[in-house]
């Protein structure tokens, strides 16, 4: 499958073989198309699947009418689906919200052109006319570890499969997931293995999600039987995730031979996307809360010394207290679900408005998940754990540490 941009298309210089049906060609891939691999659509909708069957005075003239169809046609599916009304908009609005033409399937004739493509839309600049207000409700980031056992061997990231270019493939942007994938390169294969995707230890996942800004961790397995040699190949899909890689769902595939194994990977990529997405709705991809940040401890704070009374010579006695005291501040931890970056805000208000607050600032955000603030107190930090009850939040006290959540949120941690 061949992507390409549609407005920088330049002359078509195809080699034409025969084939057949009503004087129709098969275009070989000799054309002088501005290709770009890959394109990012992860800022950009995309509808599959759009027929065109159109004629032209010439071959580019047709193929370019194809294309202009195949942008009006897409618009039209996206509204349906995104439930838009009104009608299609000129060629010249569709030119500047097309970022792309994905090239699935193409005949050209000397002056007639049959295709099946796949058009990208720009989300920032197709949203308003849709009436889509704002982004859509996504996960926090999760680190996809995709892993593919073959053979009797499994692999992550300790080398390119086929299994990782599926998922490279895969166009990101429609889905609510969002999906952390790393490049594959430099400390990845050391990092991001198959037995590290099976691992429990808290504070190494910690460590890692750290290195790749990530909240959570997704990891979708396949394991291919092959029947024989070029025969049949079966995939079963595992949607899996978390450090203890909780199984979401299973299901299998099978294609008739070895030609079919990126169709087979990249249905099963699609399916899997549903399933993250159908769990993120119904709650079942919340964030662990053992995989917050956890701020390092604080230094302990040198004592004020003790004023004492000197006796001088004369009798006189000197105090070195200080005509003013005020009381140390002391510096806590408080961990708190951000389930929307509105929440940051309004519960920093809430700990700085309490009563012998200094001063209060998230040191980590995970939207979605688990965020840290560093605040400064003075006073006993149980009597500020008190204080937070009263102010509507459930709170727990470790040490310097507090764990807070709005006593009506159930879905706390």
């Amino acid at each position: 499958m061949r992507r390409a941009r549609l407005f920088h298309v330049s002359a078509i210089a195809a080699a034409l073989m025969l084939a057949g049906a009503a004087g129709m060609v098969a275009a070989q891939s000799t054309d002088t198309i501005d290709t770009n691999e890959p394109i990012d659509s992860s800022g950009s909708y995309e509808i599959d699947g759009v027929d065109v069957d159109v004629s032209g005075a010439t071959a580019d003239a047709a193929r370019f009418a194809g294309w202009r169809l195949a942008q009006r046609k897409g618009y039209a599916m996206l509204a349906k689906k995104m439930g838009a009304g009104g009608g299609v908009p000129s060629d010249s609005t569709l030119d500047s919200m097309v970022t792309g033409i994905v090239i699935q399937n193409e005949q050209i004739g000397p002056n007639r052109y049959i295709a099946k493509l796949g058009v990208l839309f720009s989300r920032a600049k197709i949203g308003g006319m849709l009436g889509i207000g704002g982004e859509d409700a996504r996960s926090s980031p999760m680190l996809l570890i995709p892993v593919q056992w073959s053979g009797g061997v499994g692999v992550a990231y300790e080398q390119k499969t086929a299994w990782d270019e599926a998922w490279g493939r895969f166009r990101i942007g429609d889905s609510t997931v969002d999906y952390v994938r790393p490049s594959g390169t430099g400390p990845d294969s050391l990092l991001l293995n198959e037995g590290q995707a099976g691992r429990r230890d808290r504070g190494w996942w910690r460590s890692v999600l750290d290195q790749y800004a990530a909240s959570d961790i997704l990891v979708p397995v396949v394991t291919l039987a092959r029947q024989w040699p070029g025969g049949p190949i079966i995939g079963t899909f595992e949607a899996r995730h978390g450090p203890d890689d909780a199984l979401l769902a299973r299901f299998s595939l099978r294609v008739e031979s070895e030609d079919g194994l990126a169709a087979l990977l990249d249905a099963g990529v699609k399916r899997l996307d549903t399933i993250y997405q159908e769990a993120l709705r119904n709650g079942g991809l919340q964030s662990d809360p053992s995989l917050a940040y956890i701020a390092p401890p604080m230094a302990t704070p040198t004592p004020t010394p003790t004023p004492t009374d000197v006796p001088t010579e004369t009798g006189v006695v000197i105090s070195d207290t200080p005509a003013t005291s005020t009381a140390a501040a002391s510096a806590l931890t408080i961990q708190f679900d951000t389930p929307t970056a509105a929440s940051v805000s309004s519960i920093e208000a809430a700990v700085r408005g309490t009563p012998g607050v200094g001063s209060a600032t998230t040191t980590s955000m995970a939207i979605g998940g688990v965020s840290v603030m560093r605040v400064t107190y003075g006073g006993d930090p149980e009597v500020l754990r008190a204080s937070l009850q009263s102010r509507g939040f459930a709170a727990a006290r470790s040490g310097n540490t507090l764990r807070i959540r709005r006593a009506d949120d159930s879905t706390g941690g």
